[in-house]
C-alpha cells in the first residue's frame, strides 16, 4: 500500500521538531541555568521567525501537505474543510495558488490565536513554579520535557476533535458556547480583580501522582526520578511536570477550538499549534520579565475568544473571512497592547 502525501509531510514536520527541540536541549542547553533576558529574547526571535518562514513556505507550497495533483482533489478538499475559497473557472495552477494562499492566511491566524493565547498559559505555569518553590535554574527543563508531552496530547488531541466535527458539525456551536462563556468569566475574573491559585496539596494531579508513586520530599537537582533503598521515587519536579501537562490539556480545550473556527483542516491546526507551543518554552522566560506591564492582557484575550466563540455561532448565518478575523484578532491584541502602555504611563 502507497503512503499518502499526508504522511510523509507529517512524519517529515515531526522529525524536523523533534530534530530543533533536542538541538535546543543538548546543544544550547547541557547545564540548568537561570535563562537571561537576552537569551530568552533570542529565542522567541529564532522560533517566530521559524513560524513565519513556514507561513511562507505554505504560501507557495502548501499543496504538498495532501499532495493534490488535480484541480479535482482541491475542489473535493474546498468542500471537506469548508474553505472559503472559489476556483471555478480557473486553470489548475491558478487554483493552486488561490489554495495555498488561503492556507498560508488559515495557518497564520490559527498561529496568531494560539500564540496569543499562550500569554494567558505562561502566567500559569509561571504561577506553578512559584507554587511549588521550583529553583529557576530547572525551569527550561521542565518546560521541554513539557512541551515534548504537549505535543503527543495535541496530536491526540486535535485529529480526534477534527473526526467529531466532521461527523457532527453541530459540535462547533457547543464550542462556541464554551468559548464564549469562557470570555465572559475571564473579563469577570478580571474586574473583580480575582487572583488564580494554585492548591499545591490538592491539586487533581498530585494527588493521583502521590497515589500511584512514591514521592521524595524534596528536589534532587533536576532529576524526576531517585532510587534509594531500591525504591523508585518520584521527585517534586516530577509532580510539578505532571501539573503543567495537565493545564496545558485544559488550555488546550479553549485554544483548539478557536482554532477550528478558522479552518476545518486538521493538519493546518496542528502546524500552527506546534509552532507555538514550541516558541512558548522562549515566551515564557521572555514575559515572566514584563508580565506585569500587560495589564489589559486579560481583557485581550476575552474579547479575542468572545470573538471566536461568536464566529463559530454564527458560522452557518455570517461568513467572516479568514483575512477579517485575523485583522479582528490583531487589532484586538494591539488595543489591550497599547492600552497596557497608557495604563503603565499613568501609573507611573
Amino acid at each position: 500500500m502507497a503512503i499518502s502525501n499526508e504522511v510523509i509531510f507529517f512524519s517529515a514536520f515531526l522529525v524536523l521538531i523533534l530534530l530543533l527541540l533536542f538541538i535546543d536541549l543538548g546543544v544550547f542547553s547541557k547545564n540548568s541555568h537561570v535563562v537571561s533576558l537576552k537569551e530568552s529574547t533570542i529565542w522567541t526571535i529564532v522560533w517566530v521567525s521559524l513560524s513565519i518562514g513556514f507561513y511562507f513556505f505554505i504560501r507557495h507550497y502548501g499543496d504538498l501537505i495532501h499532495g493534490y495533483k488535480t484541480i479535482e482533489e482541491i475542489q473535493a478538499s474546498i468542500e471537506k474543510f469548508k474553505h472559503p475559497i472559489n476556483i471555478a473557472g480557473l486553470t489548475f495552477d491558478q487554483a493552486l495558488d488561490v489554495f495555498n494562499k488561503n492556507l498560508s492566511i488559515q495557518y497564520l491566524t490559527g498561529y496568531i490565536i494560539e500564540y496569543s493565547l499562550s500569554l494567558d498559559n505562561v502566567f500559569v505555569i509561571l504561577l506553578i513554579f512559584l507554587s511549588f518553590n521550583v529553583p529557576e535554574k530547572y525551569y527550561k527543563r521542565v518546560l521541554f520535557w513539557g512541551i515534548l508531552g504537549a505535543i503527543v496530547m495535541r496530536f491526540i488531541f486535535i485529529f480526534s476533535l477534527s473526526a467529531i466535527i466532521t461527523k457532527f458539525a453541530w459540535v462547533m456551536y457547543l464550542f462556541g458556547l464554551f468559548l464564549v462563556f469562557t470570555a465572559v468569566k475571564m473579563l469577570l475574573d478580571f474586574l473583580k480583580k480575582k487572583e488564580t491559585k494554585i492548591d499545591v496539596e490538592h491539586h487533581p494531579m498530585v494527588r493521583l501522582t502521590k497515589k500511584f508513586f512514591p514521592v521524595h520530599t524534596r528536589f534532587e537537582g533536576e532529576k524526576f526520578w531517585i532510587k534509594k533503598n531500591g525504591i523508585l521515587y518520584v521527585t517534586p519536579l516530577f509532580i510539578v511536570l505532571m501539573v503543567i501537562e495537565f493545564s496545558d490539556l485544559i488550555f488546550a480545550v479553549d485554544s483548539v477550538p478557536a482554532i477550528f473556527a478558522v479552518t476545518l483542516d486538521p493538519y493546518i491546526v496542528f502546524f500552527s499549534n506546534i509552532f507555538a507551543i514550541m516558541g512558548l518554552r522562549s515566551l515564557f522566560f521572555l514575559v515572566s520579565h514584563f508580565f506585569s506591564k500587560f495589564f489589559f492582557l486579560k481583557v485581550g484575550l476575552a474579547a479575542l475568544l468572545g470573538f471566536i466563540g461568536l464566529k463559530m455561532l454564527t458560522h452557518d448565518f455570517i461568513e467572516i473571512t479568514t483575512n477579517t478575523s485575523l485583522i479582528v484578532i490583531s487589532a484586538i491584541l494591539g488595543i489591550s497592547i497599547i492600552a497596557s502602555l497608557v495604563h503603565n504611563r499613568r501609573e507611573a
